[in-house]
């Protein structure tokens, strides 16, 4: 089957930028591929994959476009390149506060022509429209979505104007409900005083109607007139049946709790969108750019890949880069959690949206604002809203049924007994428009999008970055958790565990023999023996006539003798005698331990000596069994760890971090086969790994989770939740944190239901008024949204342990 590839060419200056959109990619190594075949094209700068939106960007550094080019490779390579004038389009909505306004909104949208598909995102207040310029221009949706009486603006463009509208809203709102209540105090004192009813208190509680109905009203009209009976129109509908039916106080008093509720819904519902807008806050607007030995700020937007930035103390890194001069320490904690500063020097790599707080860094920029991992975290938090959780799913499938079945319901209420037995008409009809207002389905309908974002955006700020509902909910019911052993559960280097030095040498002269042979190699080894030289502050040896011999070791010679350093079969291969009765080598083995032997000879090869050996293991993390205890604790059934390593290596690991089970000596798909299992006995299983070696583990999880991938593409396209940095204590923070969101909506579903029975059973014998019904059902929604609203504070324990110490 080919995959048809949008194409949209986007030129700036002296950048080209070809945009490609590929239908049904959905695998990493065909993004990998993708890459490395259009990247061997002469012109071509760069080119990214972002598996997460299906799209492909080309940067261009020739005066040619080389269009032809690229698309003759993305065919060979077996995809069918078409043209497309579809494009995405985000509006801004303001008033967007219940789903029924969301729901205006589905309907006028579904009604054009030209629209590929949209999203409705409730608590960012947005509309994403992916539609044919050609046959349906911007303009027309603009139009169509202003017919709805909502205030419409193009994303970026007019904020402060949308802010002012926004204010003036909220303020309007406060006087109407304010004068509401005053009317209504007024007509009810007047009522005491023996003022005229009918020329007295009647006017003041129409005045209360009609000042705290007003905006009511309009959007109940608007409702009304694209076929929807929104909570706005029943009640406009209950308010005035009530006042037909003489019940004065009821009918002013229902409006001034109504416009009352929905003004806290609207400062509460502005809680959850502030906190998703303050991640898009964190990178600056401009950045100090050097070029061509000037210093001059600019527009994000407007730097390029390659360009220098230069980053005071103080300020926010405004885009991804390498440090090519300068040091300093960051606080990484907006991108990755990290409660400590890191410190970064020349060769490190830095994140937009980080706080430089020391020293003045030069930066070689490496990625487009678009690009960089603050947009890659935003982006997924704003896609998490686009996708229904099976929570969410239930509850609208469930109003989608109980508001039409309560409307029909109270309209046989205000009819059959009056009809059929001759009831009095004022009471059963009174009894009908409790049962409209209770008809309304918004605190159901809120209670787990409020929760869902809440949850993701405080997972956002701690550094964990989880894709969606769906995988919230499912981290939130996880019995079993697998890792990956080596760079997961250990530390994925190799670090120096033991020295041992024979005939009396010491242990600082065996590290710096050990570190003048091995500071020319590469090797992983070689590294760590070097690392733990210059922690303990080394200085090697001079080396003369050095040899490396691959596989086995490296010698020289040093101040006149020739040192050895290797493994066995260097040493036996020239000649030294190994006394395994001394050395335990079989015993260190068996704990997952390389061994290296040092030793010298005379310049001619006679006296040959081993002077000493240095283990080298891969450790466990620092914090790893504080990490597995407190996931224990936090309800998961059990820990298995999952290795290509030995058995040896894999039992010393275990015993470590006091893990039960463990399977060694794995292949990639033997992984797979253990995490199917795992999910036939005891459901849903978690994966941890590294996002990229793991990925068929990952994928064949029930919740797939990476470690350590700020900054790495790839890795935060294939996990389903992503721990940007390598500490193990933020996944006993995203199980507590999915476990309190998956209760939380839980708790919600359940009042909102449970509130409704009650009022349905209230209603229908007349135990029940409107002001009470109106009072419980916004009431109910503004405690869902509430509750939702907590999850926000739910605290990292390490970080708040680390700020308390």
């Amino acid at each position: 089957m080919t995959t048809k590839v949008w194409i949209k060419l986007n030129m700036k200056k002296d950048i080209k930028t070809i945009e490609l959109r590929i239908n049904g990619l959905n695998c990493a190594d065909c993004a990998t591929q993708i890459e490395r075949t259009v990247s061997k094209l002469n012109g071509v700068k760069a080119v990214k994959v972002d598996l997460s939106t299906s799209r492909l960007k080309v940067e261009l550094n020739s005066t040619d476009v080389n269009k032809k080019n690229i698309e003759k490779e993305v065919e060979r390579i077996g995809y069918e390149v078409e043209r497309s004038n579809t494009i995405p389009t985000v509006f801004s909505i303001e008033g967007m506060d219940c789903e029924d306004e969301a729901a205006i909104i589905k309907k006028k949208l579904n009604a054009l022509a030209g629209i590929k598909k949209f999203d409705v995102l409730l608590i960012s207040s947005e509309v994403v429209v992916e539609h044919d310029e050609k046959v349906l221009p911007t303009a027309n949706i603009l139009k169509a979505l202003k017919e709805t009486g909502m205030e419409v603006f193009l994303r970026g463009e007019k904020a402060k104007r949308l802010r002012g509208e926004k204010a003036n809203f909220l303020t309007s709102l406060v006087f109407t409900t304010t004068l509401s209540g005053i009317f209504v105090i007024l007509g009810f004192t007047s009522t005491l005083l023996g003022i005229s009813y009918s020329f007295g208190t009647i006017p003041l509680y129409i005045l209360a109607m009609f000042s705290g109905g007003y905006l009511i009203g309009r959007k109940g009209l608007i409702a009304a007139r694209n076929l929807r009976f929104d909570m706005n129109f029943l009640m406009s509908i209950a308010v005035i049946g009530a006042a037909c039916i003489g019940e004065w106080l009821e009918g002013a008093t229902v409006i001034f709790l109504f416009a009352l509720a929905q003004l806290l819904e609207s400062k509460t519902i502005d809680r959850a969108r502030n906190a998703l807008h303050s991640l898009m806050e964190l990178s600056p607007k401009e950045a100090l750019v050097k070029r061509n030995g000037e210093e001059r700020y600019l527009l994000v937007e407007e730097v390029l890949a390659g360009d220098t930035i230069i980053v005071k103390p103080g300020e926010r890194i405004p885009l991804d880069g390498r440090v090519i001069n300068g040091f300093s320490t960051v606080n990484q904690a907006p991108i990755t959690g990290e409660s400590v500063p890191v410190e970064k020097l020349k060769g490190n790599e830095v994140y937009a949206g980080t706080i430089n707080q020391q020293g003045t860094l030069e930066i070689e920029v490496t990625h487009l604002y678009k690009d960089t991992t603050l947009s890659g975290i935003i982006h997924m938090v704003e896609e998490c809203q686009k996708q229904k959780a099976p929570f969410q799913s239930f509850v609208d499938k469930f109003a989608s049924y109980y508001t039409p079945t309560v409307i029909g319901f109270a309209i046989l209420v205000a009819t059959i007994p009056p009809i059929v037995f001759h009831a009095p008409f004022n009471i059963w009809f009174y009894r009908a428009l409790v049962l409209l207002v209770i008809s309304c389905p918004c605190a159901l309908v809120i209670s787990t999008p409020v929760s869902l974002v809440s949850g993701i955006t405080n997972a956002a700020r701690n550094g964990v970055l989880i894709k969606g509902g769906v995988y919230l909910e499912q981290a939130g019911s996880v019995k079993v958790m697998a890792f990956d052993k080596t760079g997961t559960l250990t530390k994925g280097v190799p670090e120096v565990i033991d020295i041992i030095p024979f005939n009396s040498y010491s242990h600082e002269w065996l590290l710096r023999i050990a570190a003048s042979l091995e500071a020319r190699s590469e090797h992983s080894i070689a590294d760590a023996i070097t690392r733990m030289a210059r922690a303990k502050n080394i200085i090697p040896l001079e080396v003369n006539n050095f040899q490396s011999i691959p596989g086995k070791g490296t010698f020289a010679e040093i101040d006149g003798k020739v040192f050895y350093i290797g493994n066995l079969r260097l040493f036996k291969e020239h000649g030294f005698t190994i006394n395994e009765a001394v050395i335990d080598l079989k015993g260190m083995q068996a704990k997952g331990k390389t061994v290296i032997f040092l030793g010298h000879a005379q310049s001619d090869g006679t006296d040959k000596t081993v002077i000493g050996i240095i283990s080298v293991a891969d450790d466990v993390r620092e914090n790893g069994r504080e990490a597995l205890n407190d996931i224990k604790n936090s309800g998961i059934e059990k820990i298995v760890m999952l290795t290509g390593d030995g058995a040896g290596t894999a039992r010393t690991i275990a015993d470590k971090l006091n893990i039960s089970e463990f399977h060694a000596e794995l292949s990639p798909e033997d992984k797979v086969n253990i995490i199917r299992d795992l999910s036939k006995r005891y459901g849903k299983v978690a994966m941890v790994g590294d996002g990229v070696n793991d990925a068929p583990a990952l994928a064949a999880a029930t919740v797939g989770i990476a470690m350590g991938v700020a900054g790495t593409d790839t890795a935060l396209e294939t996990a389903d939740v992503a721990l940007m940095s390598d500490d193990l204590l933020k996944l006993p923070f995203a199980l507590n944190l999915s476990k309190r969101t998956l209760g939380t909506i839980k708790e919600n579903i359940a009042l909102s239901i449970l509130i409704k029975g009650i009022f349905l059973a209230l209603a229908l014998p007349g135990l029940a008024t409107l002001w009470m019904a109106v009072g419980a059902d916004m009431g109910a929604s503004l405690m869902v949204i509430f509750n939702g609203l907590r999850l926000l504070h739910i605290k990292d324990r390490l970080m708040d342990r680390e700020k308390i110490g």
